[in-house]
């Protein structure tokens, strides 16, 4: 079970992400007169079975362009760097408790794919992002194919979001740029044989849900 600590971290995430947010292929803010100001509108959490690693599904909001936008920014936090990730490095801050952590791109890191798979397939469950051992009911998920067999991990960004691909045939879409969904039940895109869905807070204070991931697996045998 992860510890949530109450304590500083120096830069902030929020800080590392202004700079980071911009280099990315599916970014939609702007610059703006003021620089990139992220704002955190919600997310959740997942544990590392051997509690090394720090798990955070962050959603931000941005109002740096012509419209606000929200994005899913997974996250991964190290106590050591993880050999051959120095491109998915967001930056390295210093926590009151822990010490140096290092941030990455949680999407190239392979225990953030493994334990998004695991809650996919009903193995793992959503904990809340600033409470410790509470799980989140607001995120929810399902899994209707057979089981995933990993084989590796190869990461693609593109312009709306990025692939994991785990399999052959088993690929991770999460979206990056996060799109409210109608009120109802949520439509998965044809062929998806499970997804990850939750909850962010808009700028002007409403509510939004939608799609944080889908996953395209193999069928149920």
């Amino acid at each position: 079970m992860a510890v949530i600590h109450r304590t500083t971290l120096t830069p902030t995430k929020l800080e590392l992400l202004a700079s980071w947010l911009p280099s990315r292929p599916w970014y939609r803010g702007g610059a703006g007169a003021r620089g990139v100001e992220p704002v955190k509108a919600g997310g959740f959490r997942l544990d590392d079975p051997q509690g090394e690693v720090g798990i955070e599904f962050m959603v931000v909001t941005d109002s740096s362009g012509p419209h606000p936008v929200a994005c899913l920014v997974p996250l991964t936090y190290r106590g050591a760097p993880l050999d051959g990730a120095e491109h998915a490095l967001i930056g390295t801050a210093e926590h009151g408790v822990l010490g140096r952590r290092w941030v990455y791109d949680g999407c190239h890191d392979p225990v953030l794919a493994d334990r998004l798979l695991a809650l996919v397939e009903g193995r793992a469950e959503a904990q809340q992002q600033s409470v410790s051992g509470t799980p989140d009911p607001e995120i929810t998920r399902s899994h209707t194919g057979g089981p995933c067999r990993p084989t590796g991990l190869t990461v693609t960004d593109d312009t709306e979001g990025t692939d994991l691909v785990l399999a052959q045939d088993t690929v991770l879409r999460l979206h990056r740029v996060l799109r409210p969904a109608p009120d109802g039940p949520l439509t998965l895109p044809g062929a998806a044989t499970g997804h990850v869905a939750g909850p962010w807070s808009m700028p002007d204070g409403t509510r939004a849900r939608g799609l944080f991931a889908v996953l395209h697996g193999p069928p149920q045998g």
